[in-house]
């Protein structure tokens, strides 16, 4: 059976179990600015978690169906700096966007080109779960390798690609109806150790945000007695991934006591407790709302210089991946200790140029 699909993204990966784990989380990513293409035209959906993203997703389904990709874009960007619930939930409001365009579009590919990476490139995942959805299991699961075979940038594996074979992990899970080890198998078949390792992930973030869409306590793979699981009892082959996502769930487990979570990454074993910093450190910056004070600061949380190395590198890597851009993320690395300051510049370099 396939089910319908309720979307939390970023901000409600973050937020399960830390304010009730409404659908969409709670508001914690803050305001964003972009530059505003026209003034806002549209009144603002209720604040009522339980109403607010279907309103939303209804209004920007209906403008890309209209009008299109580029005009949905513009419509969020020129509402986004003065609407707080909208700020709220734009990543999950940028997956409603992708699904529509591959409605409109009928191809991946195609609906690439029309996309847009704000919000943190939610468009591409939302793509890749609309064609999930419309194909089913059988045709979906029958020939993994040609769904994001005509994505630009598939050769240098750029971020587009990547978006493309995350989100396949995300709309594996649709179609297995959220049974983690079905979805991991089904990521092996995948041709390439990057395109496994990306599916990977799609389908560890999947289950975090599934649980949260229901209100917490509906994945069989999550465990609040232990908050490290399912890492601790997947393969080996899938730990890494694994470890890259869960400090969210253990944050909410712990309600957002980072030292605890450090504790508990230093339990893992290497090399996977570098995994597990890494991911703090990406749960640091998006908790903090992408400011630079805040995210060092709870990167000093770490005791030793592993802990706090890993947890800049998690947090930089997330600046310029939900900006897509290196801006903020340079003042980051300006802001940490001298000795992490290199390191943290080359992830900056090394992410960029996957644009």
């Amino acid at each position: 059976m396939v089910r319908r699909m309720k979307l939390t993204g970023r901000t409600g990966i973050i937020a399960i179990g830390v304010l009730a784990v409404a659908v969409a989380g709670v508001s914690i990513l803050g305001s964003r600015v972009f530059n505003p293409s026209r003034a806002p035209s549209s009144t603002r959906c209720s604040n009522d978690p339980t109403l607010a993203l279907g309103c939303y997703e209804q209004r920007y389904r209906s403008i890309v169906a209209r009008q299109g990709v580029v005009e949905a874009f513009a419509a969020l960007k020129a509402g986004y700096g003065a609407d707080p619930e909208l700020q709220r939930l734009c990543h999950a409001i940028t997956h409603a966007i992708g699904q529509a365009a591959v409605a409109k579009y009928g191809d991946v590919a195609e609906a690439f080109r029309h996309g847009d990476n704000a919000c943190g490139s939610g468009y591409y995942h939302g793509v890749m779960q609309g064609f999930a959805l419309a194909r089913g299991s059988t045709q979906l699961l029958s020939d993994l390798d040609a769904v994001c075979a005509g994505v630009p940038g598939k050769e240098r594996k750029s971020l587009d690609y990547f978006n493309c074979v995350h989100g396949l992990g995300h709309a594996i899970m649709a179609v297995r109806s959220d049974d983690l080890f079905d979805a991991l198998h089904d990521c092996d078949g995948l041709t390439g150790a990057m395109e496994r390792n990306a599916c990977v992930n799609g389908v560890f973030m999947e289950n975090l945000i599934v649980d949260g869409a229901h209100g917490g306590h509906y994945s069989k793979y999550l465990k609040p007695s232990e908050p490290l699981y399912p890492c601790t009892a997947v393969a080996e082959k899938y730990k890494s991934e694994c470890f890259d996502m869960q400090t969210s769930y253990a944050l909410g487990v712990v309600q957002g006591d980072f030292a605890k979570v450090f504790a508990l990454c230093a339990r893992v074993g290497p090399p996977f407790r570098a995994n597990c910093y890494q991911s703090l450190g990406r749960d640091a910056a998006t908790l903090s709302r992408d400011q630079v004070p805040t995210t060092v600061a709870t990167c000093k949380l770490g005791r030793d210089h592993e802990q706090r190395s890993y947890c800049v590198l998690g947090a930089v890597l997330d600046f310029v991946y939900y900006y897509h851009s290196d801006v903020q993320a340079k003042a980051l690395c300006a802001g940490v200790e001298r000795d992490l300051q290199q390191g943290c510049r080359s992830a900056i370099a090394g992410l960029v140029g996957r644009f």
